[in-house]
């Protein structure tokens, strides 16, 4: 390795990584995660609702969520596209807003969309976390909205047959 070059690492303890494949096309995978009509209908763990959505979908682009626990509670969330590659890869920074709306730590989001004998392979990658409890924390949430995400192309993918 030449002087001034270094090869970056990520604390495997701060890093999240995910990978799920879906009965679905993979536009329609896409279109779940980029189309706001689509997101809200999954969007968020078991027993959540997503009663705000806003995407300015580019590069640049902000967007903001607001979700709704059983309970009532408000959850609000934000970021950056970063890179919009139809349909094959979404970035993107994620950042939880306090009862005030400011943001909280930003961590960046890459989800890559690959076919796979005729469905989709997802594979999610969060970085980097503050603390492992809130790497694990993010797994949970991711895990039961991905078995969400499943329920909702399964819907959409009889609905279109």
């Amino acid at each position: 390795m030449s002087a001034g070059s270094s090869v970056a690492t990520e604390p495997k303890e701060q890093v999240l990584v995910m990978t799920r494949v879906f009965d679905a096309p993979r536009r329609l995978v896409f279109q779940a995660w980029t189309e706001p009509e689509k997101l809200v209908c999954w969007w968020g763990p078991q027993g959540f609702t997503t009663p705000f959505c806003k995407m300015e979908l580019r590069p640049g682009g902000a967007f903001r969520f607001g979700m709704r626990s059983a309970e009532g509670t408000q959850h609000w969330l934000r970021g950056v596209y970063r890179e919009i590659l139809e349909p094959e890869r979404l970035v993107f920074t994620w950042a939880w807003e306090d009862a005030q709306g400011r943001p909280g730590r930003e961590t960046l989001l890459t989800l890559n969309f690959a076919e796979y004998a005729g469905k989709t392979k997802l594979t999610l990658h969060q970085a980097l976390f503050e603390t492992v409890t809130a790497r694990n924390a993010h797994q949970q949430g991711w895990t039961s909205g991905l078995d969400r995400l499943a329920g909702y192309l399964a819907k959409a993918k009889e609905e279109r047959v």
